[in-house]
């Protein structure tokens, strides 16, 4: 009569467990970087689309109005968020209709989601005051999916042209100055700063993203 008694014939040791979990660990690693550019890759994307679409509502605005939607008279006064002193929400409270100072009619032209976290705000328009990295975004700042404000500047003297390229055109990544649109906007990426991170404030060794390539 054969035994009934379990035998470990078909189990795995402790060396094959280990090897097996290191297998897994190596691969788990050699995954990560490859996931992470993957996610950034796509926040990228993301914030070329949202850039898009607001060179595309600053546009639709002066069609409608036939003015852009500031009270600045001059392109650098005309610059809003962190590249500047102004806050983006001046331009979105205009665009999304929030305000009727200048969107008389309060028409809808743009209309970004609110953040999903208002104490870690990304990809959305923001609700309470926050500081990400030393950058501040308000109530009603549209920010990128890294955290900080875009970045928008029109042709407030309405000369069919943007005085001065954010980015120093020494190599040409960023195009000419001046650059010859009405409404450029940008993001300064992952590390959320214009350039890059400690270094050249030119575009082209960055990530920062813009509109107007």
């Amino acid at each position: 009569m054969k035994s009934l008694a379990p035998t470990d014939e078909n189990g795995f040791t402790l060396i094959e467990l280990l090897i097996v979990i290191s297998i897994i660990v190596i691969l788990m690693g050699l995954l990560f970087p490859a996931f992470k550019g993957v996610q950034d890759q796509a926040k990228r994307t993301q914030a070329k689309n949202d850039l898009t679409q607001i060179v595309t509502a600053v546009n639709a605005f002066y069609t409608e109005y036939g003015r852009y939607p500031t009270t600045a008279t001059t392109d650098a006064t005309a610059t809003y968020g962190p590249a500047s002193s102004n806050a983006n929400s001046a331009v979105f409270n205009e665009l999304r209709g929030v305000s009727s100072a200048l969107n008389t009619r309060q028409i809808v032209f743009i209309s970004p989601p609110d953040v999903k976290d208002p104490n870690a705000p990304r990809s959305g328009i923001a609700s309470k005051s926050t500081t990400v990295n030393g950058i501040s975004a308000g109530p009603g700042d549209y920010v990128d999916p890294w955290g900080t404000p875009y970045n928008l500047e029109m042709d407030a003297d309405y000369t069919n042209q943007i005085e001065t390229n954010p980015y120093p055109d020494t190599d040409g990544s960023a195009g000419a100055t001046p650059l010859r649109l009405g409404v450029i906007s940008w993001s300064y990426g992952k590390d959320q700063t214009k350039g890059t991170k400690g270094g050249s404030s030119n575009f082209k060794s960055s990530d920062d993203v813009i509109s107007w390539q």
